[in-house]
């Protein structure tokens, strides 16, 4: 057959159409659509404006065939036709009016009315999903996973994309997926993991957004992330700023006192530690009772409703205990050491104003704690949480009634390893009252605790990334009965998720994205191959050795169970979890 009159802008046409059916787009009929009238157009049109007259070509196609020529053009260093000058052609008509001409005016034509560009409200499902879509390079190939795009959308939207705010409804933010998709700026593909792309109209909606507001200007007294509704009409902001990073790095803290350090890298990174011989030798800060007061810290998104955010702040004032409102990097409540004397930390060589002590809560309602058992977050934040250094967590756990009917057997299992394999102590409360009552009891125990004695603190210069832990254990052993502190400004800076991971952090996480592998498994599977280049050569042994056929498939998928065979209890690591594994790491080339 030979070429049609508009060859080249029918190539652009079928590129788009083909792109759409790629990724399973609803746009791909309005493609077919426009390829087909220019395919079967007689005449070679000479600009792409001309094309509007055709069936299937309205202004957004039109003005996308603009750019793909212009680009074109560019490229080959060939001038971009010119658009017809409408002014010579309506000066000509006059002309022939006045001219006398014997022909009635026609009737004008109604000018066909322009569909609108999509513009989502601020700060809406639509509005946040186009934002953190954004953050990629426009023409990127890579895709965001569905977790990832959450994380990233949600400190830029007022509803939760994790958990309906009327519990008689099952909608969240993330529905409004499909509003972008339906509108042809957003595509997915992949599978079982899928993957979200903004198309070019998306892009150019995401860009328009882009320019029009400030995204730094969070909103942090309005912020309502994975709130939840009691039967009772209270609702909850649900986990905590562990379980959402980007909320943490995004959003201003108003609340933060002006001298506190924000500043990165308050502790760095750090060699790595091979023996107790590279730990490093200090001589600790020591703080005398009466330059000091205990208080408990609250992270400032723990709310009961949009409409009584301030319902636990008020209350524990009411009680006696002012608390400090912030956003916190780990920990729902946790309780630090005032300094009476702002400056004095820095006179002796340390920041801020604040020592931690060794007690941190993560409060979770039931149903918060069901989604995070589904999803891998909670065994992620127990992790981050140990990795944290603080030796006493409490996990306060709010019942609600009839929301673990479904998953009793998994939350007591929950529960349990909570207490057993990770040495936690676990407290359930009926309600947010008897959470803050509480609250309120522990902190008159813990101003009793320290407020009598010195504090040790380790000073920050000191530590690093990769020895505090050891060190805290190696202080430990030596001397069991003292208690050595940090200041909140280092505990923020090393458990804050988007600060400095060393990569066996990054590889424990890898591994506990897999269902069924557990931290403690983790760290077997780390043991026994020290790093992620190290696991995937594993495999590819034994695929050069066995080859690629059933025969090599089969030794990929007992390699974790073959080798960890000797492991039991909670460490053992069966054939099911095996395979699991092998399909995710057994396929990848090295």
């Amino acid at each position: 057959m030979p070429d049609c009159p508009n060859q080249l802008w029918y190539t652009f046409a079928f590129e788009w159409l083909t792109e759409a059916r790629n990724r399973n787009s609803k746009g791909a009929q309005t493609y077919k659509k426009a390829c087909d009238s220019l395919k079967a157009c007689p005449f070679e049109l000479q600009h792409p404006s001309e094309v509007i007259q055709l069936t299937g070509w309205g202004p957004k196609l039109v003005d996308r065939l603009t750019k793909d020529l212009q680009s074109y053009c560019d490229a080959n260093m060939l001038p971009m036709p010119k658009r017809q000058n409408k002014r010579k052609k309506k000066a000509a008509d006059v002309e022939g009016e006045e001219a006398g001409s014997d022909e009635q005016p026609t009737t004008p034509k109604k000018k066909a009315r322009k569909s609108k560009p999509y513009v989502p409200g601020l700060r809406t499902g639509p509005y946040a999903l186009l934002i953190a879509l954004a953050t990629q390079e426009r023409g990127s190939k890579e895709g965001i996973t569905k977790a990832h795009l959450i994380e990233l959308a949600q400190p830029h939207c007022d509803s939760s994309f994790s958990a309906p705010s009327d519990p008689t409804k099952f909608y969240t933010a993330w529905n409004s997926m499909k509003t972008l998709q339906n509108k042809d700026l957003v595509y997915e593909k992949g599978r079982p993991t899928r993957l979200y792309y903004l198309t070019d109209e998306g892009w150019d909606a995401a860009e328009a957004l882009l320019k029009t507001v400030d995204l730094s200007q969070g909103r942090l007294d309005k912020f309502t992330v994975a709130e939840r509704t009691a039967p009772d009409g209270s609702e909850d902001e649900g986990d905590s700023d562990a379980d959402n990073p980007v909320r943490r790095s995004n959003a201003r803290q108003p609340p933060e006192s002006p001298n506190k350090s924000n500043a990165p890298d308050i502790v760095p990174l750090g060699k790595s530690i091979a023996s107790a011989a590279d730990l490093p030798t200090f001589n600790p800060i020591v703080l005398e009772p009466g330059s000091f007061s205990v208080e408990l810290v609250l992270d400032i998104r723990e709310i009961r409703a949009k409409s009584d955010r301030d319902y636990m702040q008020q209350n524990l004032t009411s009680a006696g205990i002012k608390p400090i409102m912030r956003a916190m990097s780990l920990g729902d409540v946790l309780w630090v050491a005032k300094l009476h004397d702002p400056d004095l930390l820095k006179r002796r060589g340390a920041e801020g104003d604040e020592v931690l002590l060794d007690y941190v809560v993560e409060r979770k309602r039931l149903d918060d704690l069901i989604g995070s058992i589904k999803d891998g977050r909670f065994h992620e934040q127990k992790f981050r949480l140990r990795k944290s250094g603080i030796k006493n967590v409490i996990y306060i756990i709010e019942e609600m009634a009839n929301a673990a009917d479904r998953y009793e057997e998994a939350v007591a299992s929950a529960i349990a390893s909570t207490q057993v394999v990770n040495g936690y102590f676990v407290k359930k409360t009926q309600k947010m009252d008897d959470t803050i009552r509480y609250l309120v009891s522990m902190t008159k125990i813990l101003k009793d605790k320290y407020e009598m004695k010195p504090l040790n603190l380790i000073p920050t210069k000191t530590i690093t990334t990769t020895n505090h832990l050891p060190l805290l254990e190696e202080l430990a052993k030596k001397q069991p009965g003292t208690d050595y502190h940090i200041t909140y400004d280092a505990f923020a800076d090393i458990s804050s998720k988007s600060g400095n991971s060393t990569l066996r952090d990054v590889y424990l996480k890898m591994l506990m994205c897999i269902r069924g592998v557990t931290g403690e498994k983790a760290l077997e599977i780390q043991k026994r191959w020290k790093t992620p280049m190290d696991f995937l050569e594993a495999y590819s042994r034994i695929g050069e050795k066995e080859g690629q056929g059933e025969q090599g498939r089969k030794k990929k998928m007992d390699l974790v169970s073959s080798e960890m065979s000797h492991l039991i209890g909670r460490k053992k690591m069966g054939k099911a979890l095996s395979v699991k594994i092998s399909e995710v790491w057994g396929d990848v080339q090295t």
